[in-house]
């Protein structure tokens, strides 16, 4: 068990098994659907000030319990006692430098049924730098594939809109890329006081250079 800024103004107006940058044919440049474990992705969680980290409890890992397709998932649970916190697993994605992309990011998330209440947000985001705090992660509602430019790309969306599997996505136009290296992170964020377990499987990371 693990204890655990821009965009702001936005709309109120994979481990990855292939890599390589643009891809080819009909295949994305990055695919991940953990069928090998958690290999290099690294855990994140973070909450308001007015708590310490390390009474924020969570877990993060690759499960057998839900798969949209093949036989496993990243698993992420997080408690809500504190109507606040957020969870997420950060993996680095090799990209040339001194380049701009049009990128699309897609991943399957799992909720246990669909809800009328707002229990959890997903939140995904893929930037030069990878998130250290809830900020980090866009503001609710927003979605970069309404945006233009931007600084990085990402989503956060209510969970618990369909029982089962649904498919996120975002569209990122990124400025030119000074960086080799972009972070790709995706987890779930505290909205309703209660504990939670969430399912992500299927991400896709495909490039067009603009």
């Amino acid at each position: 068990m693990f204890r655990r800024e821009l965009l702001r103004a936005g709309t109120a107006a994979g481990v990855i098994a292939v890599t390589g940058c643009l891809g080819g044919g009909d295949e994305p440049a990055f695919y991940e659907g953990f069928e090998d474990g958690l290999g290099d992705w690294e855990r994140g969680a973070a909450i308001g000030p007015e708590v310490d980290i390390e009474e924020f409890e969570w877990e993060l890992g690759v499960s057998e319990t839900e798969a949209a397709s093949g036989n496993h998932s990243l698993r992420i649970w997080n408690e809500g006692d504190y109507d606040d916190g957020v969870t997420w697993g950060v993996h680095p994605v090799s990209v040339e430098p001194g380049r701009a992309y049009e990128v699309t990011v897609t991943a399957q998330f799992w909720s246990e049924s669909e809800s009328f209440n707002t229990l959890r947000d997903a939140v995904v985001r893929l930037g030069p730098e990878p998130p250290d705090t809830e900020e980090d992660f866009p503001n609710p509602g927003v979605n970069t594939t309404a945006l233009g430019e931007t600084p990085y790309g990402g989503l956060r969306e209510p969970l618990w809109l369909a029982d089962g599997w649904r498919e996120y996505r975002f569209e990122w136009t990124s400025p030119e890329l000074s960086t080799d290296t972009l972070y790709l992170a995706l987890g779930h964020a505290v909205i309703w006081e209660g504990d939670a377990t969430h399912y992500i499987d299927d991400i896709t990371v495909e490039f067009a250079e603009r």
